[in-house]
């Protein structure tokens, strides 16, 4: 394990070093606040770490180890990305080769969403497509989180020790904590901690972080590890999120795919005037959400949690619009 830390650390640091010499970097612009030019390859520094996670440790799991690898090549379509700035059409094209990957030649797919005591949600023949449109709705909705230093990073780090509370399994512990290790050391850098270069995740990051974590639900579902819902309040957050400000934008009549200052982490932003509260308080809001969910879970029943997933849902939207509103 301090041999992997001190390799993240390295390939971090020569990566950032490399991408200023090579200027690859994001500049500031009347949409982007950060005050000078910011290399933008973080994912791509993230997912050289996973693969050699995969040298490192024998977690003698093969479709965890499968899922590290390709991921590589989700963070290599967020490069291009982040490069010449592809339209909404090139991006989706793109994302979609190594998301096909792993459903069709890998068979990881969805086949179903959980037994609800009075009936089961078996997906049979709409497992391939319903798969599909799951990973890219939250592959986006990560993405959706990459614009203030720190959030998309730390949410995910939550959704991680979520799944690592639910988890029994040694093997797959040990995996979430190589998946795990990157993130928190890439915030070293992300904040520019003891003066070493700032790098940003940049969309590499972002698509690497949610396919990732994506096909790690879609795993631990479909191997009964853990019950559908309760994977679904893990990233709670991210998916009231994405979905409500989609609603919000096409309500408003405006386009649900343009960049904007909208977004949950810019609104608490402008309200503390505090990088640090404003990732304190989505990283707590999704912590409550999946505490909540958990109790329903334990206490009642999953059908009860399902309810309550999409009543808590309803609540966010309502408090969301209506702030918006305010505003």
């Amino acid at each position: 394990m301090i041999i992997y830390l001190i390799l993240i650390f390295i390939l971090i640091f020569l990566i950032s070093k490399i991408s200023y010499i090579l200027n690859l970097v994001d500049n500031p612009n009347q949409r982007k606040k950060h005050s000078k030019p910011t290399a933008y390859t973080g994912g791509l520094a993230i997912s050289l770490s996973y693969i050699c996670s995969l040298q490192i440790f024998e977690t003698y799991i093969y479709s965890l180890n499968i899922i590290a690898s390709i991921a590589s090549l989700m963070a290599i379509v967020g490069f291009i990305d982040d490069k010449y700035n592809l339209n909404i059409g090139g991006k989706l094209s793109l994302q979609i080769i190594p998301i096909i990957y792993l459903i069709i030649i890998e068979n990881l797919n969805l086949n179903q969403v959980g037994d609800y005591n009075y009936f089961k949600l078996e997906l049979n023949s709409f497992s391939i497509p319903f798969t599909l449109l799951c990973v890219m709705f939250l592959i986006n909705a990560f993405n959706y989180f990459d614009g203030l230093d720190g959030v998309l990073s730390f949410t995910s780090i939550s959704v991680l020790g979520i799944l690592y509370f639910l988890i029994a399994d040694e093997n797959i512990k040990l995996f979430l904590i190589t998946i795990l290790l990157p993130i928190c050391l890439f915030l070293l850098f992300n904040f520019s901690i003891f003066n070493l270069p700032k790098l940003f995740l940049g969309d590499n990051g972002s698509l690497l972080l949610g396919f990732i974590i994506a096909f790690i639900l879609i795993y631990l579902a479909n191997q009964r590890i853990v019950h559908p819902i309760l994977l679904a309040w893990s990233v709670s957050i991210f998916v009231y999120e994405f979905i409500s400000i989609n609603l919000i934008r096409l309500k408003n009549k405006k386009n649900p795919f343009k960049p904007g200052q909208d977004h949950l982490h810019h609104i608490f932003f402008k309200k503390t005037k505090s990088i640090f509260l404003t990732n304190f308080l989505i990283v707590v809001i999704n912590v409550v959400l999946f505490t909540s969910g958990y109790i329903s879970f334990e206490f009642f029943n999953p059908l009860f949690s399902l309810i309550l997933f999409v009543s808590f849902f309803i609540i966010f939207f309502i408090i969301r619009n209506t702030y918006l509103i305010k505003k």
